[in-house]
């Protein structure tokens, strides 16, 4: 008779997990995950920077414990680390925003690289086995307006501050790990994860197309759109997070290996890398409404063509994604609708959590290995 196995093989039931940047969106949905897979997590961040805010209406300040503080302190970041004496470390604390970061270039480059660094200084001090996952993004290669997807070996750039302070941030953690973080003697692994445009419930971010249709159709206004032809690999939230729950859980259970300590494209299937014409049509599909053109030829720099390989997740660590572009746009418009129609907290939890069971179901029923049937 077969067994279900529990997602990840049970690799967090029990462990002490640090999460850096547990306030913002992400940072929210994979604190969600790891309580509900039974892990005691710490989180680090500064307070929610948006009104609302999903790691508010989560209630996830009194479920877990719950640090404010700025990566951009090494003092901060050491203390905290000290104190929770993880098994694992998730960090995704930074500026995600790129435009914003044209407006404030220092404090992105700050948090980013000095932020990533601070990090890996508190794990050279902890005396005790930790699987590191450090979140970057897609955008931290150089851009070259390809056809194919990039690959983890091809060069890294950025046009614009946060772009290139995440590169910034890929070096420097490659450099911390050939230089402190090998040789048999080692307790804590390091790899790089590369996501790509994320979606999904919660996400409350200015400059962010999802929270802007949103916004839009809530009020019952027409969408407006800067940049219509530009393509990106949209992926569910759940989809990223179970790449780095994958990889953490790989980086603790096998055997050192150099592929693994390393970094990893985690990006949607080939089908989901879509014009943001096509990700609002079919949000305009699930929730009626319109939306204009209003492309700006004077605008800042934004990448047109942006695609990942995820060859190299899906042969070391069995990770490939579970939900098709039009099921990723569907959950994603019904978790606002589900808040738009009930106005209550307790619904926010409970689809949350219902999404995320529904990702774990869907992952086993296609076989991908954190949530295989055995």
């Amino acid at each position: 008779m077969s067994v279900i196995q529990p997602p990840f093989a049970g690799s967090f039931a029990g462990k002490r997990v640090v999460v850096t940047g547990h306030t913002g969106f992400k940072g929210s949905w994979l604190s969600e995950w790891l309580l509900s897979l039974g892990a005691k997590v710490t989180g680090l961040a500064l307070e929610p920077d948006t009104t609302p805010s999903l790691f508010n209406q989560l209630g996830l300040a009194d479920r877990l414990t719950h640090v404010v503080g700025d990566i951009r302190s090494q003092e901060t970041v050491s203390r905290v680390l000290a104190a929770a004496e993880p098994d694992f470390l998730f960090h995704m604390a930074a500026q995600p925003l790129v435009r914003k970061s044209y407006r404030e270039p220092v404090e992105t480059w700050s948090t980013n690289v000095l932020g990533t660094i601070h990090v890996m200084e508190a794990l050279r001090r902890l005396d005790k086995p930790c699987a590191a996952v450090c979140v970057t993004t897609d955008k931290c290669y150089e851009n070259r307006e390809w056809l194919w997807g990039y690959r983890e070996t091809d060069p890294l750039g950025g046009h614009d501050p946060y772009s290139s302070s995440k590169a910034a941030a890929e070096i420097a953690v490659a450099s911390w790990r050939r230089s402190f973080f090998h040789g048999p003697d080692n307790r804590v692994r390091i790899a790089s994860a590369r996501a790509g445009n994320v979606v999904g419930g919660g996400d409350w971010a200015e400059d962010r197309i999802v929270p802007d249709c949103m916004r839009a159709l809530s009020r019952g206004e027409s969408i407006k759109v800067r940049n219509p032809a530009a393509t990106r690999p949209w992926q569910h939230v759940l989809e990223p997070l179970a790449g780095y729950l994958s990889l953490a859980a790989a980086l603790a259970h096998q055997p050192a290996d150099a592929r693994l300590e390393s970094a990893f494209n985690i990006g949607p299937d080939r089908e989901s890398n879509r014009p943001v014409r096509d990700l609002v049509e079919a949000v305009c599909r699930a929730w009626s409404g319109r939306w204009e053109d209003l492309s700006d030829p004077h605008a800042v720099h934004e990448a047109t063509l942006l695609h990942l390989d995820n060859a190299k997740a899906e042969a070391l660590l069995g990770w490939r994604p579970t939900w098709a572009f039009d099921r990723t746009i569907d959950v994603t418009v019904a978790w606002y609708r589900d808040l738009r129609d009930s106005g209550l907290a307790s619904a926010v939890a409970a689809r949350t959590l219902q999404d995320i069971r529904a990702y774990e179901i869907d992952a086993r029923g296609r076989g991908v290995v954190w949530a295989v049937v055995s």
